[in-house]
């Protein structure tokens, strides 16, 4: 980013759900811990560079510890023999004797009072991600608490980039079409204007595309309904508009934001427990019966307690080799016991070698257990948090909370509009990804879905077709979950929220797909009844063929 052309700010998103628990644990080992150390050696090789050009760098990597991290780049730039000026952010950590890390999202404008008071780098904690964009954009621009038009807008270009190369061709749909067949997507550039406007490209040279498309798709990763809460602004996703700006450019526009809620989010992680997995093959005949003979014995072995068995029908019948003959049953232990969850569960495994089903063969060695956390969210109020920016001068600047905020309660689930008499349409039998994309992801315990139409005519069957209970057929592990359902017109697309489909979150999830990140693909692989009147290839306008 810093060799392939002008930049003003370079971002670094370091921070998820999963991180910070792997940061909490590291400062349990360690209380100087607690910030992401590759950042620090990411940052040797190009700091000398950044400053040369004047590149300004903004990133989260301070985890729960941003001052910690401040005070090993002054380190690093000793060492280097570089002038450097560093700010941070503090104020997030919130006190939780019960939880292993506590942290409120903070929003953006201590990031631009450090960027205001000369930082050629500022670090910080938990803020929202899109806070590392929108910073640098208040610094530049002067906005207030009240342009909330403008910061809703800077908003959508930090979500739109906080994921690098998920804009630019990365984990895209019709990866297929795009020039270089995504092999090295380029990294994204977000041009911000002075009203809130924002082209998205890329450096010239570099792989990927920008698109429409591929900026739709990251727009509707790991969100909710249209409003998009943030601590800032609210950002109405409904408002945004996008529209092809040249080769690789894309104008995000039109964006309206509305006050904050009165409450900021807080990340809660803790400790569950333990874990362990082991994997049986199970080939040919009779697999039902072998994966209960197995659970039988794995049970009989170390109680029934934690136990959880899941068989993946991965085998075809009469097949020609032994892989192709073969399912999986994968077995998952969840124990506060580190001792029953470690050795005494996947010894009791492999001991059934020779005394199981025949065939009886595990893909995975005896191991010990791992511990697992556990991430619930939780709010306080945004006047509760002491936000404070740390200026390279060691001037500590509090930021005052939003002078008007609203209350923001849970939407309502859209419902389709209901299709009127007119005829069905004539329909043929295809793969859904025929005719949309898709792009998902993990929030917390729940999983979003979001689906797009390539053209006007393919989302108005899509905005019909696509139901809360035609989801539940196509994804039957959907259906005993609450789902909400959210039209978005104008990017022709539908987004679901599935609630509790991850339980209790990424790190003690144990589905095949942990953070639901291939949940979109499998939807697209389903075969349905696809009207015979919508063209299967992009928009004429704005796609990747544009």
């Amino acid at each position: 980013m810093l060799d392939g052309g002008e930049l003003d700010v370079l971002t670094g998103d370091y921070l998820a759900e999963l991180t910070m628990l792997i940061l909490g644990r590291d400062r349990l080992r360690d209380p100087d811990l607690g910030y992401a150390k590759t950042f620090l050696r990411q940052l040797e090789t190009c700091l000398g560079t950044a400053l040369d050009r004047g590149t300004r760098i903004v990133t989260n990597a301070g985890g729960l510890n941003p001052a910690g991290l401040a005070a090993a780049i002054d380190r690093l730039a000793g060492r280097l023999d570089l002038p450097v000026r560093v700010g941070y952010v503090e104020g997030d950590a919130i006190q939780r004797p019960d939880a292993l890390t506590a942290n409120a999202y903070l929003g953006a404008f201590g990031i631009a009072a450090c960027l205001n008071g000369g930082a050629d780098v500022v670090v910080t904690g938990r803020v929202t991600d899109a806070s590392l964009v929108v910073g640098p954009a208040i610094a530049r621009y002067g906005w207030g608490r009240d342009d909330l038009d403008e910061l809703a807008g800077a908003t959508v270009a930090g979500h739109l980039v906080e994921c690098g190369a998920q804009v630019t061709g990365g984990n895209f749909s019709f990866f297929t079409e795009l020039p270089d067949g995504g092999h090295r997507p380029g990294f994204p550039i977000a041009e911000v204007h002075p009203d809130g406007s924002t082209v998205l490209t890329k450096h010239p040279g570099t792989g990927g595309a920008v698109t429409v498309e591929t900026v739709t798709a990251q727009l509707l990763y790991e969100v909710g309904g249209p409003a998009y809460l943030g601590p800032d602004v609210v950002t109405r996703l409904d408002s945004v508009t996008l529209g092809p700006d040249g080769p690789d450019r894309v104008r995000v526009s039109g964006v309206r934001g509305t006050p904050p809620p009165a409450t900021l989010k807080v990340g809660v992680n803790n400790l569950g427990g333990f874990r362990n997995s082991m994997t049986f093959v199970l080939c040919g005949l009779d697999i039902e019966a072998k994966a209960a003979l197995v659970r039988g014995q794995v049970e009989e072995a170390v109680g029934k307690d934690g136990l959880e068995f899941v068989l993946a029908r991965t085998d075809h019948p009469d097949a020609t080799d032994t892989e192709a003959a073969s399912a999986l049953l994968h077995v998952h232990l969840r124990d506060s016991d580190r001792t029953r969850a470690g050795r005494a569960f996947s010894a009791a495994a492999v001991e059934l070698a020779l005394a199981s089903y025949p065939g009886c063969t595990l893909t995975t060695l005896p191991g010990d257990a791992t511990p697992y956390g556990v991430f619930t969210a939780d709010t306080v109020p945004q006047d509760a948090v002491a936000h404070v920016a740390v200026l390279p001068s060691g001037e500590r600047v509090p930021i005052a909370p939003p002078p008007t905020t609203c209350l923001h309660g849970p939407l309502v689930q859209q419902n389709p509009i209901t299709r009127g008499a007119s005829s069905p349409p004539r329909t043929r039998r295809g793969a859904l990804g025929e005719l949309v994309g898709a792009r998902s992801g993990d929030k917390g315990g729940d999983a979003n879905l979001g689906v797009w139409a390539r053209s006007d005519a393919g989302y108005a069957w899509l905005r019909h077709w696509l139901t809360v209970e035609r989801l539940a057929e196509l994804l039957p592990e959907t259906a005993p979950l609450a789902v909400q359902r959210y039209e978005l017109p104008n990017l022709r697309a539908v987004n679901f929220v599935i609630e509790g489909l991850l339980g209790a979150g990424v790190a003690a999830s144990t589905r095949f797909d942990p953070q639901a990140k291939a949940l979109g693909e499998l939807l697209r692989s389903r075969i349905v009844d696809l009207p015979v009147d919508v063209p299967s290839g992009p928009a004429t306008s704005g796609g990747v063929a544009a």
